[in-house]
């Protein structure tokens, strides 16, 4: 194989790194971030760099020219990013405010490039010319120019010290006389002014003062040549002060000549003035030094604020110049996006679905315009195509709402099947009988979802077709379902399940059958039970005298024949009730004194058993049959005492309790009977209420039955389940607004309906 060139490998990578960039920059939302930490940094560098250029440890020549350059580039780099960063961001507004964004990336990009075209040559310059403006400055404000003020200050301010040290030193000796004088003599006295007069020649000096000071003035002891400027004008406050407490002080008032002031002893307030005369000129030409070297200095440091000023202004301009460019780009970038613009709001509201959306062309006679046209020509024909696709799915739409409507009116489950054996649709009817939702059943496997229907399934993939009847056991409850499965062969094979819960159905059945059934027996059985039991109370009472042979055996016989003609008979009475139950009469009765009536039968029947009746305050009448109902409750209970028996003869405990209670709210009203008993069986619970299913010895198997058809008549509910910490709880829920609808509310009437009116 011939080798890739290295370069198309590059590039590649290349396009694979961005691409990864941009990805992770879309992910952790970067652009924000990198606004902030540009701010800070610049906010950062601006006040480091104020802080450098103005702070204790500048040079006081400033710092070097590349110095300052690099903290002007330091500043202008994020400054220009911070600035980029900002029109970009305004790109994006602008393009967001036309309600689109199609033109966003190339506002962003030309933004980029304008940029970096501006900002690349406008630094070079801002470095040329903040070095070229630098180095200017300190080519004027050299160290050799420095250097010549300095010396000839450093000169001329030699010669003044000079003469200031002269006459201390004159001035000190001159004190020291003057002081043996005025101890000598005393100050004042003639001695001792020619004593003063005597010092001044020696000592180089033309003027001299001897004084104290008082609050006053001045008192002069002695004064020679003190013709022209009074002492008080020559001796300031400040000057004595000095001189009080022994430093000798140089006087700074004089123009032409130097004085000095001390003091001449230390017990007594005495002063010495002196003064000697200086050339004019050299101490005019010493101010002029001071004063040039004064402004020397001003001018170097105003140097150092004209150079930051500059390289500010450089900044300004450097910004502006930025600013410009990125404008120039926005402006570019808003004629090249509002055509693109409007093709890629008309392909949005294509995409919508709006395939009337056109580009206008007028104006455009470029490249761009070429495309908005053919762009044009493309809707015009997905306009066309789309009206002749909408025609047929109008016509698939409506067959498919009529299968929808058949199938949801249905009472049948319907199941669609793949040739895989998995779900793809299924009737609201289906989820119902399988007590599950139709979004569950769909894409499931049928051998998942329904494994007892799997194996029809596998019989219709031989045969074609199948049917059959399933049984679904759900705990204590077993469904039964009629099914129907055929073959589809419209393309891949797909199977049609169709079932029918048919459990009530069986029951009804089993319970019509049975209810033939009672019929029979009890028309067979009844009609010799009379004559059998009257005739062995007969015989008890003609023969009973009569047998001396073993008189105990004949009337265990005869009354074994009475009590099993009992048994018969009741077992006839409740067949006969099974089979021709008559018809409730309805009328408003006090539901709380035939539960009590039913409590105390049993009470009395039922001593060792502890009865409890739970009865709120209010309980309103209940539209009821009250035989039947009575009936209903006397059987729960009956069972309930039985159940109770067989636990204390089993365990051989006498703790038996049943608690009957009553709880009602707006529209139901529940009877609940509970017991500590055996509890309720393991096996066939959901079939407890079917005739002649029971699971005691001697029982009949009807009384559940017999109270199941009374609670349905009186539009109620009948469920069975185990008690808490073990028996069994019977409710009865009774449905009060329902009942009511048994009773002419209107005319307060309260004659016995016994038959529930049809409303319509």
């Amino acid at each position: 194989m011939k080798p890739k060139p290295a370069r198309r490998i590059g590039a590649r990578r290349w396009r694979s790194l961005r691409r990864r960039f941009n990805r992770w920059v879309t992910r952790v939302d970067l652009y924000p971030r990198l606004e902030v930490a540009i701010a800070a940094i610049v906010v950062v560098l601006g006040l480091s760099s104020y802080a450098i250029l103005t702070g204790q440890g500048a040079p006081a020549a400033g710092f070097s020219p590349p110095m300052v350059t690099l903290l002007l580039v330091a500043n202008l780099l994020p400054l220009m990013a911070l600035l980029v960063l900002i029109a970009r961001r305004i790109a994006l507004l602008l393009t967001a405010r036309r309600k689109g964004t199609a033109g966003a990336k190339l506002h962003v990009r030309l933004v980029a490039l304008f940029s970096a075209v501006a900002a690349v040559p406008t630094l070079l310059v801002v470095v040329f010319a903040s070095l070229l403006f630098q180095f200017g400055v300190q080519f004027w404000f050299s160290d050799r120019v420095k250097t010549v003020l300095g010396n000839a200050d450093h000169v001329a301010q030699a010669y003044v010290d000079e003469k200031q040290q002269r006459i201390l030193e004159d001035g000190i000796a001159m004190a020291a006389d003057l002081r043996s004088y005025g101890q000598q003599f005393g100050y004042g006295s003639k001695d001792f002014v020619e004593g003063v007069q005597f010092q001044l020649p020696r000592r180089h000096l033309t003027t001299a003062a001897v004084f104290s000071p008082t609050s006053h003035g001045f008192v002069t002891y002695a004064a020679v040549k003190m013709e022209t400027r009074p002492l008080a004008v020559r001796v300031s406050p400040q000057d004595l002060k000095l001189a009080r407490v022994g430093v000798p002080r140089v006087l700074t008032n004089a123009r032409d000549r130097i004085e000095a002031v001390m003091r001449i002893d230390d017990s007594a307030s005495h002063y010495l003035y002196i003064s000697t005369p200086a050339d004019p000129q050299v101490l005019a030409q010493v101010a002029r030094t001071r004063q040039a070297l004064d402004e020397y200095q001003s001018l170097i440091s105003r140097s150092r604020n004209m150079v930051l000023r500059f390289n500010g202004l450089l900044i300004v301009v450097s910004l502006l110049i930025l600013s410009a460019a990125i404008w120039f780009a926005l402006w570019l970038a808003n004629s090249l996006v509002t055509p693109i613009a409007r093709l890629a709001d008309a392909a949005e509201r294509v995409g919508a679905g709006d395939l009337d959306a056109r580009v206008p062309t007028r104006g455009s006679p470029d490249e761009l315009g070429t495309l908005a046209r053919a762009f044009n020509r493309m809707t015009g024909q997905l306009k066309a195509q789309q009206t002749a696709l909408v025609t047929a799915n109008s016509q698939l739409d409506r067959r498919r709402q009529f299968s929808e409507a058949v199938l949801a009116g249905v009472s049948a489950g319907v199941l669609s099947i793949d040739a895989g054996g998995i779900i793809r649709l299924a009737n609201h009817s289906a989820a119902t009988l399988l007590q599950t939702t139709e979004r569950a059943l769909a894409g499931q496997p049928l051998a998942e979802a329904v494994p007892q229907l799997a194996a029809l399934l596998d019989e219709a993939a031989a045969r074609g077709d199948a049917s059959g009847v399933v049984e679904i056991v759900r705990g204590p409850d077993t469904q039964t379902l009629a099914v129907q499965i055929a073959a589809e062969r419209s393309g891949a094979r797909t199977y049609v399940l169709t079932f029918d819960d048919i459990t009530a159905q069986l029951a009804d059945q089993r319970q019509a059958a049975w209810a033939d059934v009672a019929r029979r027996i009890a028309h067979e059985i009844k009609n010799p039970l009379t004559p059998i039991q009257l005739s062995a109370e007969r015989l008890q009472r003609k023969y009973a005298r009569q047998i001396v042979d073993d008189p105990a055996t004949f009337a265990n016989l005869t009354g074994t024949i009475v009590r099993q003609v009992g048994d018969l008979r009741r077992m006839v009475d409740e067949f006969s009730s099974f089979a021709r139950m008559p018809k409730p009469v309805f009328k408003p009765e006090p539901v709380v004194d035939i539960a009590r009536e039913a409590v105390f039968m049993q009470e009395v029947a039922n001593p060792a058993i502890a009865f409890e009746i739970e009865v709120p305050d209010a309980v309103p009448l209940l539209v009821c049959d009250r035989r039947q109902i009575a009936q209903a409750l006397t059987n729960l209970l009956k069972n309930a005492t039985e159940a109770v028996a067989a636990r204390t003869d089993r365990d051989g405990t006498n703790d038996g309790r049943i608690i009957l209670a009553i709880e009602v709210d707006a529209t139901k009203l529940l009877l609940r009977v509970t017991d500590n008993g055996i509890g309720l069986p393991i096996e066939q619970r959901d079939r407890l209420t079917e005739p002649y299913v029971t699971t005691r010895a001697r029982g009949t198997g009807l009384g559940l039955a017999i109270v199941k058809k009374i609670v349905e008549e009186h539009e109620g509910v009948l469920d069975l389940g185990d008690a808490a910490g073990g028996g069994t709880v019977a409710r009865l829920c009774f449905n009060r607004t329902a009942l009511a609808d048994y009773i002419d509310i209107n005319t307060g009437s309260d004659d016995a309906i016994p038959a529930r009116r049809q409303l319509g």
